[in-house]
């Protein structure tokens, strides 16, 4: 247990270990880099190794035990999905006047408070701020060394981002608050300027391969090498991508590109999207057709673009290369905007069979 189990990014963490060894930890930071690449898993280890209470040092920099109270308290909110989960479940349960005043945090520690965002928006709302402000400025540390605040999400909601700059601007001295964000332009420029931005890269597929044949041994070195590719860099969702569903929807976006580029008969077409109704199995399944059906496009346009070594989906790259002739950038950023047109009907509760058949037969009137 330790900063030995984070993969990569090493001088970024070291840099941050570093800060600890010094007593220079900074009160505001951004963390950014793609979904997966552990900004969370960090972050809760930093907070570990701040308040640890028992410190011990590995590569000659500070680290945390993983066995004292506060490490095995802060490391219970490692499951942040049930961790809301339970939350969500909570308010629900309550009246209703109480439940539209209530906010989703997560707090398994005391000094430690995660701010996921708020459904059914699922954003930082005013709310979530107001409890950040009252515990940086009115609860000082009670089991810990240093409090900790981590944003899981940078969507803001306009009032609560402004609420937050006051904190940034003063931020008590025994307190740190961590923003999470895939992309940090969507923060404000003022929130940017308030903390220091400390950025997560993607890890070499080679790297991941690695990973999944310690963490993974069920996998063979094919689904590996797939997973790997697929997973862009980003350790999380190296570990919890669940191959057989990604290949189920796979197949079913393939016969959607296949309608639209080489076959006139719409029949096998109907009797996929027929399956696509509502419900939240629904919306889940739709979710993962339209995210196999991104992953092909793009890989189609790598073919188109002359960097076939760069393809995702390598098991199927001499079918990819048959598709992409004939093909043009053009065709496929119609692609990408049907994808996106798609989606924005799935907030809009639009019928999911029924676009994903015009999505198809628009493309192949292209």
């Amino acid at each position: 247990m330790g900063f030995q189990e984070f993969l990569g990014n090493t001088a970024t963490v070291t840099h941050l270990r570093e800060s600890i060894a010094a007593g220079r930890f900074p009160q505001s930071m951004i963390l950014a880099g793609p979904k997966g690449a552990g900004k969370y898993t960090l972050a809760l280890m930093l907070a570990r190794a701040v308040n640890c209470l028992q410190p011990v040092e590995s590569d000659g920099l500070p680290d945390f035990c993983g066995k004292c109270r506060n490490c095995e308290r802060i490391g219970e909110a490692a499951n942040l999905e049930e961790r809301v989960a339970e939350a969500v479940a909570a308010r629900d349960e309550m009246r209703d006047a109480d439940k539209r005043e209530t906010r989703i945090l997560v707090q398994t520690h005391p000094d430690v408070l995660i701010v996921p965002p708020d459904p059914p928006q699922l954003m930082i709302k005013m709310g979530q701020v107001r409890q950040v402000i009252h515990v940086a400025y009115y609860r000082p540390p009670v089991e810990a060394s240093r409090t900790f605040t981590i944003f899981t999400s940078s969507a803001f909601m306009k009032e609560a981002a402004n609420s937050l700059l006051k904190v940034l601007e003063e931020p008590p001295a025994h307190t740190s608050l961590v923003l999470l964000t895939e992309n940090p332009q969507e923060l404000l420029p003022t929130i940017r300027s308030r903390a220091t931005i400390y950025r997560l890269g993607a890890l070499p597929a080679s790297d991941l391969e690695s990973m999944l044949a310690e963490r993974r041994p069920e996998l063979k070195p094919q689904e590996r090498a797939l997973i790997a590719r697929l997973s862009e860099g980003a350790v999380g969702r190296a570990l919890k991508l669940d191959l057989e569903v990604y290949l189920a929807s796979r197949q079913d976006a393939l016969i959607v590109l296949i309608t639209a580029l080489k076959e006139p008969d719409y029949s096998q077409l109907f009797r996929v999207t027929e399956t696509y109704r509502a419900g939240a199995d629904g919306q889940e399944k739709t979710v993962n057709l339209l995210r196999a059906l991104g992953s092909l496009v793009e890989d189609l346009l790598l073919m188109v673009a002359g960097a076939p070594a760069l393809v995702r989906n390598v098991d199927m790259s001499a079918e990819l290369e048959r598709l992409a002739q004939g093909l043009t950038v053009d065709w496929i950023d119609g692609a990408a905007r049907a994808l996106a047109q798609v989606e924005q009907g799935m907030r809009r509760n639009l019928l999911r069979s029924l676009s994903l058949d015009a999505m198809a037969v628009s493309l192949a009137e292209r």
